[in-house]
């Protein structure tokens, strides 16, 4: 399969993979080019152990994840410079959600789920994504994970658990 197949082939599923993690398009597109950039980069090393597809699934999670953390960071370092640190009353505010085909009178019900879906740790917000926004089977995103399907169904109830409680929260 050549690189042009590869990224035809994937590009939608990586695009709206990354979406869901960042709710924003330019930053699912910025996600989607850098995933694509070590896919091949990294094509010659692949040892088939898993289906493509997984692989592809996998760089995109991480690179998803590595996104968020990296804006995280460079946002708090601009602001600690206006801000001071000790400043406890002083909170981050979620992005704006940029989700295309979410009706208007819909967009706030959804934008607090994914602001509640993005405080869950890495590994939960992960399961919730696969299993119920990617509608992937238990056995595809315990492949995915790098988890047998117990673990993922412990974590995915974790995850269930801790959402009500931060939806519960936020009224």
């Amino acid at each position: 399969m050549t690189p042009d197949q590869i990224y035809f082939e994937h590009k939608k599923m990586v695009f709206n993979l990354a979406l869901q993690y960042v709710q924003n398009i330019e930053d699912a597109e910025e996600i989607t080019q850098d995933v694509f950039l070590k896919v091949f980069d990294n094509l010659g090393s692949f040892k088939k152990q898993s289906n493509i597809k997984t692989w592809i699934y996998r760089i995109s999670i991480n690179q998803s994840l590595d996104f968020i953390k990296s804006k995280k960071s460079r946002k708090k370092s601009f602001l600690s410079s206006i801000f001071s640190l000790n400043d406890t009353k002083f909170h981050f505010e979620a992005a704006n959600f940029n989700h295309p085909g979410i009706e208007l009178e819909q967009k706030e019900a959804y934008q607090k789920i994914f602001s509640a879906i993005n405080q869950l740790s890495d590994n939960q917000k992960t399961a919730i994504i696969l299993l119920k926004i990617e509608n992937k089977s238990r056995e595809e995103a315990a492949e995915i994970m790098n988890l047998n399907v117990k673990a993922l169904e412990s974590l995915f109830h974790r995850a269930k658990n801790n959402l009500e409680i931060l939806l519960i929260k936020k009224g």
